[in-house]
């Protein structure tokens, strides 16, 4: 669990999976150290409780057939996890682990993070790819900039004082 550090609050992302295969993260920015807000911290402090491997090098949730030394297989925690619950609150469209990153993304523009901050917590390495792939404008967002829009090109029908 040394990529939590509770003290600091933060999260390093130092090594990734893929097929089962452990390597180094794709590019520089995606091992920088991002911030972990401490409803998340507390969350994850009870999971270490809970936890028998709370080594450095072990995983934070990591595998107890593999001892630790490989994480749960994240399509597994899907299958049987989450995508359950979703179906019980009425979520039938089929979703993935990508499908978190899109949302976080989406969500942090909705409440008008900057672009910078918004590269950065998704560790991009360019700003490209968070605004080009990961980010949706959200209808309500859409609507109100349509709104402020008509305001000004209407205002002189409806304020002779706004030409002024």
């Amino acid at each position: 669990m040394g990529d939590i550090n509770f003290d600091q609050g933060t999260m390093t992302v130092t090594r990734s999976i893929v097929c089962g295969v452990v390597g180094p993260c794709k590019t520089e920015s995606s091992q920088k150290p991002v911030p972990v807000h401490a409803t998340v911290l507390e969350a994850l402090e009870k999971w270490r409780e809970a936890s028998q491997y709370i080594g450095p090098d072990d995983w934070v949730f990591a595998s107890r057939r593999h001892r630790g030394r490989k994480p749960i297989w994240g399509q597994a925690i899907l299958r049987k996890y989450i995508r359950p619950v979703a179906q019980r609150v009425g979520i039938q469209k089929r979703f993935g682990w990508h499908t978190f990153r899109h949302t976080f993304s989406t969500l942090l523009r909705s409440v008008g993070t900057e672009f910078k901050v918004m590269q950065e917590l998704l560790r991009h390495s360019s700003l490209r790819s968070t605004l080009d792939v990961y980010t949706q404008a959200i209808s309500l967002a859409k609507h109100a900039a349509q709104a402020a829009m008509l305001a000004l090109v209407f205002a002189s029908e409806t304020s002779p004082s706004a030409l002024a």
